[in-house]
């Protein structure tokens, strides 16, 4: 695989896992505040050039998270997007914190309810960004 030049980076579908962290790495990059980003893919996976901060956010996700899902789902619609990359950035160490799996399972969760299709949820930290698979945030295991 070639990597694409600059003037073909917007428009090389992100149909891999590493493309979309490549892409989040250097569109978000390290973390410098605590914020939510939104990224938004058209049904042949390409990026749409609309991207949305969430700056200050709750420490731990609160009602407001069906408010952003309403907001998130309004631009899908306006923008015809297919799906949504979900970026948590926090000013902290790579160690996925009991915070990112809240914040990853609200938003998850409300915007399913809300018909939003996340195509991935990544974490960007001090030193990078690192993909937050699904089995690292999910729904805990009923205690039995």
């Amino acid at each position: 695989m070639t990597i694409p030049d600059y003037e073909e980076t917007p428009t090389q579908p992100l149909t891999t896992d590493a493309l979309i962290e490549r892409r989040v790495a250097s569109l978000v990059g390290r973390a410098v505040r605590r914020q939510l980003w939104f990224l938004f893919l058209d049904q042949d996976q390409v990026q749409l050039p609309l991207v949305m901060p969430f700056s200050d956010p709750p420490l731990k996700p609160d009602a407001s998270v069906s408010t952003l899902a309403s907001v998130i789902g309004l631009a899908v619609e306006s923008e015809n997007a297919s799906s949504v990359i979900v970026v948590i950035e926090r000013y902290a160490d790579s160690v996925f914190t009991e915070a990112d799996k809240e914040w990853a399972r609200a938003i998850v969760g409300a915007f399913e309810e809300r018909g939003v299709v996340v195509r991935s949820v990544l974490v960007s930290h001090r030193r990078g960004v690192r993909w937050f698979a699904q089995d690292d945030y999910g729904v805990p295991a009923a205690m039995g």
